[in-house]
């Protein structure tokens, strides 16, 4: 599969007229056909070209939700849920046209439970807006994609990121979720306690599923206390498999690190021109530490010692909230900073995820394959929890350079799989990984996927042509 959008859509079920004329009368300014709408939320940081909807519609609560979804159903036609855009594989395009409802104006903290560690809030609110809200109250949000992405968002992919090494990925910090299904019914999959026994996991089952199976319209997460300390740090390595190494090494003796990321030389270079940083240009490990202020000086001491040992430089610390900031800032500012390396290029972002005694070969070995491709394919990731990414730059008017990216990027998810790891460990399936299925779960597993999203949405108006394929 060359990920192109200008490939026909299997089944094109564009909004009708009256349709297009009730919503308009409904929501008013809050419903637009207008391009530049439709264009903005046609398009993510995926490799597709911009696939509009006919219609974007602005829901401020879950009735409103419920109402699109109950006449998109009326009228069979596709509805695709919308946060922040951040996504990279597709997600959001609107392959059979339809209506996208965007949920960014869905963004109320509904409630904060200090005393149990939970929040509740809208599906548009982002994790920076509730960290924000969380300021002074000894707790924060823990799951950090890097992009400012929405709580429904992160939901419906399953996100990760730099700290899940210590915390967990969004499956394991959502309690529960208010749903819209498919008939425009609203559902609630969970309350606050921290463990249940009561029927099936709901929860588990919407958390991942891209807006496919219901629309997720309020999440409720686990927060986590304020540590007492927190450091962080950078450390320059010769090459990438001293990095990692040192992160296996440190992560198998026990040591609970925070955060531990790897960037490849190219990107340390990019992230330098694009944030206006100073690190040394080699594969570089950032690192953060939390607990005690004895603790955490432990964690340090100890990861220095391994990082010596695979030819570590020596440690540069950022104590200062301040200085983590601006450190972390710089890491987070990766994504876009290598797209600055080609600014008319798009990105095909592997994903690859491995048991982590894996993931030391199967990184060496997609450094070996791309220093004989004739793109830029910057390396970094998030290797604390056996996650990184082949950002493979290639230019969407040269059908040459597309194949040769997409061929690279289906080796690096191959070689994945073939490490016992999976082929998304963190941005999820949407278009772009759907053959890949098959070869993780096996066609019956996919059978599966499918017969549940064909009894939950008969009519295939959740975001379809998403993580299965129906027709």
């Amino acid at each position: 599969m060359q990920p192109r959008a200008d490939v026909s859509p299997v089944r094109r079920r564009p909004a009708p007229p009256d349709l297009l004329q009730v919503l308009g009368e409904r929501f008013g300014e809050r419903f637009s056909t207008g391009d530049s709408d439709r264009q903005r939320h046609g398009r993510d940081d995926s490799p597709y070209d911009t696939t509009p909807p006919d219609c974007v519609v602005f829901a401020a609560s879950v009735e409103e939700v419920a109402e699109v979804v109950r006449l998109c159903a009326r009228h069979r036609v596709p509805i695709i849920a919308y946060g922040a855009g951040t996504s990279i594989e597709g997600h959001i395009m609107a392959v059979e046209g339809g209506v996208t409802v965007d949920l960014s104006r869905m963004n109320r903290v509904v409630a904060l439970n200090a005393e149990d560690l939970t929040a509740t809030v809208e599906a548009g609110v982002t994790r920076k807006q509730l960290n924000a809200a969380l300021e002074g109250s000894g707790l924060f949000f823990s799951v950090d994609p890097g992009a400012d992405a929405t709580l429904g968002g992160m939901a419906a992919t399953r996100a990760s990121g730099s700290a899940a090494v210590r915390y967990g990925t969004m499956r394991e910090n959502v309690v529960g979720l208010k749903v819209v299904t498919a008939d425009g019914a609203v559902i609630r999959t969970g309350g606050r306690a921290k463990k249940s026994s009561a029927g099936y996991d709901l929860t588990r089952i919407f958390v991942g599923s891209e807006g496919t199976l219901g629309i997720i319209t309020e999440v409720t997460v686990r927060l986590y206390p304020q540590p007492e300390a927190v450091s962080a740090a950078v450390c320059a390595f010769p090459d990438v498999a001293g990095a990692v190494d040192t992160v296996i090494r440190t992560i198998q003796r026990g040591v609970p690190i925070a955060r531990a990321e790897v960037l490849d030389a190219l990107s340390v270079a990019a992230v330098n021109r694009y944030s206006l940083t100073d690190l040394q240009e080699r594969p570089t490990l950032f690192l953060e530490f939390h607990g005690t202020v004895s603790s955490v000086a432990e964690q340090a001491e100890a990861v220095q010692v391994v990082a010596r040992e695979h030819g570590g430089l020596d440690f540069e610390w950022a104590i200062d909230p301040a200085a983590r900031a601006r450190l972390w800032d710089a890491r987070h500012s990766a994504f876009p900073a290598i797209l600055q390396l080609r600014p008319a290029a798009r990105a095909f972002v592997t994903d690859a995820c491995v048991p982590i005694s894996r993931l030391a070969g199967c990184i060496a070995a997609t450094i070996e394959e791309t220093r004989t491709s004739s793109l830029m394919c910057p390396i970094l990731g998030h290797v604390g929890d056996g996650n990184f990414h082949c950002i493979i730059l290639a230019d969407p008017n040269n059908p040459s350079e597309m194949a040769e990216a997409e061929q690279l990027n289906q080796r690096v998810m191959r070689r994945a799989l073939e490490s016992e790891g999976t082929c998304t460990g963190e941005h999820g399936v949407g278009m772009h990984k759907i053959p890949l299925l098959a070869e993780e779960f096996g066609e019956a597993g996919v059978d599966l996927m499918r017969r549940l999203k064909a009894a939950w949405d008969p009519l295939n108006i959740l975001n379809p042509g998403k993580i299965v394929s129906m027709w």
